[in-house]
C-alpha cells in the first residue's frame, strides 16, 4: 500500500480521541466541526485512543463497539483517511514501545502531580493501577512519535502537553535533538456552548439531566424537543445581553449554525416569543447535523470499509513511526534489529 504524501510545506498536526461515546453539540461547535478544514492547512494524523480508555475498567464489548463508533463519527464529521492518517492506537505498537523509553526520561515526582491522576484516582479509587499513573508518557509517545508539531488540546490537557514537552526536552538533552517540542494548538473559530438547562454550565454528556445535553446523533424529533425546553429567562424578547444565559446560549448555537449574526437574529425574531426561537434553532441544529447522522449510518453498516480505512491507517501511521523509533533506538544505543 502507498503512503500518505504529506506535503513537506505543511505542519503535522496530531490528536487522539478516546471512544467514550457520542460528542455532544458542544463537542462538535466547539472542536470536531473544525477537523475537516484542519486537512487544508495542515498535515493530519488522528488515532481513536483504546489504549488510554483501558485505564479504567471497561466492557470489552463495549470498548469495541465505542471505539468503531468512534472511528466512524471522525469520518462522518469530515476525516478523510485519504487525506488524514487515522487509525486505533493499539493498531500501532510502536506507541507502548516509545512510551517505555519515554517512562525512562520521565520523573516519578512529574507524574505524582498529574491532576488528573488525583482526580481519577478519587473517582476510580478501587482500580488506582499504573496505567492510570503512566498514562500521560503515553500520550506523549502518541505525539512524539511522529514529530507532531500541534496537538489540539482542551483546558484540561494543558499539564500533559507540558510534560510531553519537557519529556522532549530532557531526551534531546541527554542524546541529541531529534524530537519536535510540540505546542498547543488553539482553534481561529470555537465556541463555547452550554447546557440547556443549566446555562451557566457547560453542555456535558455527563449530564444526568438528558435534556441538558444534545448529542450529535439524536435523531431530529429528540433535538427539537429538547430545545423547546431549554431554559431561558422571565423576558420574551429574543436578544443577546447580561444576565439572560438561557437565550445567549441559544443565539451563539443558532448563529454557529445558520451563520446569521446577533443582530440579525434579534431583527429576525423581533416580535416572536421564545416558543417560536426555540423551535428554530432546534430545527436548524437537527438539519445542520442531518449530513453527519446520515454519513454515519452508512459508514458504521459497513465493516468491511470501516476496516479497510483502519487497517490501512494504521499501516501508514506505522510507516512514519517506525523510521522515527529506529531513530530513538539507535540514539539509546540499541543494537539495530536489522
Amino acid at each position: 500500500m502507498a503512503e500518505i504524501t504529506f506535503s513537506k510545506d505543511k505542519k503535522l498536526i496530531f490528536s487522539a480521541i478516546q471512544p467514550t461515546g457520542t460528542f455532544t453539540l458542544g463537542n462538535y461547535l466547539g472542536a470536531v466541526k473544525n477537523w475537516g478544514p484542519l486537512q487544508e492547512e495542515f498535515n493530519c494524523i488522528y488515532a481513536v485512543a483504546d489504549l488510554h480508555s483501558i485505564t479504567v475498567k471497561q466492557d470489552p464489548v463495549k470498548l469495541r463497539q465505542n471505539s468503531l463508533q468512534a472511528y466512524a463519527l471522525m469520518m462522518a464529521c469530515g476525516l478523510a483517511p485519504e487525506r488524514s492518517i487515522l487509525f486505533f492506537q493499539s493498531h500501532n505498537r510502536h506507541h507502548a514501545e516509545l512510551s517505555w523509553v519515554l517512562s525512562c526520561s520521565t520523573q516519578f515526582g512529574e507524574l505524582s502531580r498529574m491532576t488528573q491522576f488525583k482526580d481519577k484516582s478519587q473517582k476510580h479509587a478501587d482500580n488506582i493501577n499504573a496505567g492510570l499513573f503512566t498514562y500521560p508518557v503515553l500520550m506523549a509517545a502518541d505525539i512524539l512519535l511522529y514529530n507532531a508539531d500541534f496537538v489540539p488540546i482542551g483546558a484540561d490537557q494543558k499539564q500533559h502537553l507540558e510534560l510531553a514537552r519537557n519529556i522532549a526536552q530532557r531526551f534531546n538533552q541527554r542524546y541529541g535533538d531529534f524530537f519536535t517540542l510540540p505546542d498547543p494548538y488553539i482553534p481561529k473559530v470555537g465556541a463555547k456552548v452550554m447546557s440547556l438547562q443549566e446555562p451557566t454550565k457547560k453542555m456535558s454528556k455527563s449530564d444526568e439531566n438528558p435534556n441538558a445535553c444534545i448529542l450529535i446523533l439524536d435523531e431530529k424529533d429528540a433535538i427539537i424537543r429538547k430545545f423547546k425546553r431549554a431554559v431561558t429567562d422571565s423576558d420574551t424578547e429574543v436578544r443577546y445581553a447580561e444576565g439572560k444565559d438561557g437565550i445567549n446560549n441559544l443565539m451563539t448555537i443558532y448563529s454557529i449554525v445558520t451563520g446569521r449574526s446577533f443582530e440579525e437574529i434579534e431583527k429576525d425574531f423581533s416580535g416572536k416569543g421564545y416558543g417560536d426561537f426555540k423551535l428554530a434553532v432546534g430545527e436548524a441544529v437537527a438539519d445542520h447535523l442531518e449530513p453527519v447522522r446520515t454519513e454515519f449510518s452508512r459508514l458504521i453498516n459497513d465493516k468491511a470499509y470501516l476496516k479497510k480505512c483502519y487497517t490501512e491507517g494504521a499501516e501508514k501511521a506505522m510507516m512514519i513511526s517506525q523510521r522515527n523509533l529506529s531513530k530513538v533506538y539507535r540514539k539509546v544505543g540499541f543494537v539495530d534489529a536489522r
